[in-house]
């Protein structure tokens, strides 16, 4: 049988690829999900300009993107409303985006086709995978988790990303100064998000506690409608010592 080719949208998503190192517990479930004929044609026409090729090794992030410039990563970005919008924002910086889920992948890319952006690639992949295998020591200037899975049931809460393991990787690849930033609208992950941060010690609260919503975050129209509910939203910002 011939490998599946990674440019063709019914090919396997790369996240469940059997060839992959495994780790016990995911933090997600990959959902196949029901694409656009627009989104389909992104997989077929855009992911070639996008994506992050995958031979394995640790990545040079200056030959990804052809310059030295300011990197962040944000990992389950959606349907990549921040993540495009931080990237038109900043033209002179450079953006990473981790998400397994196609259909919003497909989403991003046809956004970042439309604003003409070049500073934008994409995995689509475990990103306990791309943090460990893919990144080397000290080459990200910010890492942002937005609204990660809550996993509210108790028995379900070892499958939440921000984990002792989960926070190692992230300050490994961070520089010196770099920024971790989480943000949820759960209270009792945000408080175990505060408390497992916290912990590591290669990391430094910038607040006393929860910090304030910084101006660079985009307010989403997932959280608009929280806040018209009553919702409430806890940002976390630790800066790499």
């Amino acid at each position: 049988m011939s490998p599946a080719n990674p440019d063709d949208p019914a090919a396997p998503n790369p996240a469940e690829g059997a060839s992959l190192p495994r780790r016990g517990i995911k933090s997600f479930v990959a959902r196949a999900g029901r694409m656009t004929t627009a989104q389909e044609r992104a997989w077929l026409e855009l992911w070639p300009r996008f994506r992050v090729d995958d031979p394995g090794g640790v990545l040079d992030l200056r030959a990804l993107f052809g310059r030295e410039a300011p990197r962040t990563l944000e990992i389950g970005f959606g349907n990549g409303e921040s993540l495009i919008a931080l990237a038109a924002a900043r033209p002179d910086e450079d953006f990473l985006g981790i998400e397994v889920h196609r259909p919003g992948v497909g989403h991003l890319m046809l956004r970042a086709e439309a604003l003409g952006l070049s500073n934008l690639r994409v995995f689509c992949r475990d990103a306990v995978e791309v943090l460990g295998e893919r990144l080397g020591d000290a080459t990200l200037d910010a890492v942002l988790l937005y609204f990660p899975d809550p996993w509210p049931k108790k028995r379900h809460h070892k499958r939440r990303i921000v984990q002792p393991p989960f926070v190692e990787l992230v300050a490994r690849v961070l520089r010196p100064g770099g920024e971790l930033h989480v943000a949820t609208d759960w209270e009792d992950y945000a408080q175990q998000v505060l408390a497992t941060l916290e912990a590591e010690a290669l990391l430094a609260n910038t607040a006393s506690g929860f910090a304030a919503r910084p101006a660079y975050r985009p307010l989403t129209k997932f959280e608009a409608r929280g806040m018209k509910l009553g919702h409430g939203v806890w940002d976390l910002v630790f800066r790499r010592r």
